[in-house]
């Protein structure tokens, strides 16, 4: 199999790595200024962009487009559950214990390729559409000590999506606001700037009791996080 390269350059390093049974190569290309300077032009006429992430979505922009979640972990739940008991009925280092760890192998290798595959079509999609962005800034130690949401919020890896979003955007020139760790862009209605104490998580749907204003929750929280 041969695949020409995407950049043209002075190729300065080239890592061969292997994952369970699949080898992979990784070309690093030195590349001129030129690149760049088109990525930049690529943006001249694009709105700004406000990014909300979340477990049942997983991105939310003030343009109200939203990009699902595929939350591979839980679809395949009972398949790796199954395939951990075989490995543990099989004798240690026999030949069926070792094609039984990589069937266990392969299960995590196609979650761990259903949510880099998302995350990548996603955050591409973003960068591609936008001017300027504003995300948020997740306090991932914090969420992760709610026992109720830690395997969703580990399943959706929204770190590394956000991480994405950052580093796809500087390639691309595109100037990257992100709000204050304890920023409430759900809490604050997007219209008049009233905020509400309380909102629970069951509410979707953000009613304003000063302006009236209604919007879908994470809508009104892309919108808040929306660069001026």
């Amino acid at each position: 199999m041969r695949e020409a390269l995407r950049w043209t350059g002075e190729v300065s390093r080239v890592v061969a790595s292997r994952k369970d049974d699949k080898w992979f190569v990784s070309i690093r290309v030195h590349t001129d200024d030129a690149n760049t300077m088109v990525q930049m032009s690529l943006r001249d006429d694009k709105p700004a962009v406000g990014v909300d992430v979340g477990i049942n979505t997983l991105a939310t922009c003030s343009d109200g487009t939203k990009y699902e979640n595929p939350r591979p972990l839980k679809r395949y739940l009972r398949k790796l559950a199954r395939a951990n008991r075989t490995l543990s009925r099989k004798t240690f280092l026999s030949n069926n214990w070792r094609k039984a760890k990589s069937r266990l192998a392969s299960v995590h290798d196609r979650i761990s390729c259903i949510r880099e595959d998302s995350h990548h079509k996603a955050s591409t999609a973003i960068v591609r559409k936008a001017s300027r962005m504003g995300i948020e800034t997740l306090n991932v130690s914090g969420l992760l000590k709610n026992r109720k949401l830690a395997k969703a919020l580990s399943d959706s890896a929204l770190s590394r999506f956000l991480t994405m979003l950052k580093y796809k955007a500087e390639r691309r020139g595109i100037p990257l606001t992100e709000a204050a760790m304890f920023f409430a862009s759900s809490q604050t209605c997007s219209s008049c700037g009233s905020k509400k104490s309380e909102l629970t998580l069951r509410e979707r749907i953000y009613h304003c009791g000063e302006c009236g204003f209604t919007c879908d929750r994470d809508v009104n929280a892309a919108i808040n996080l929306c660069p001026v």
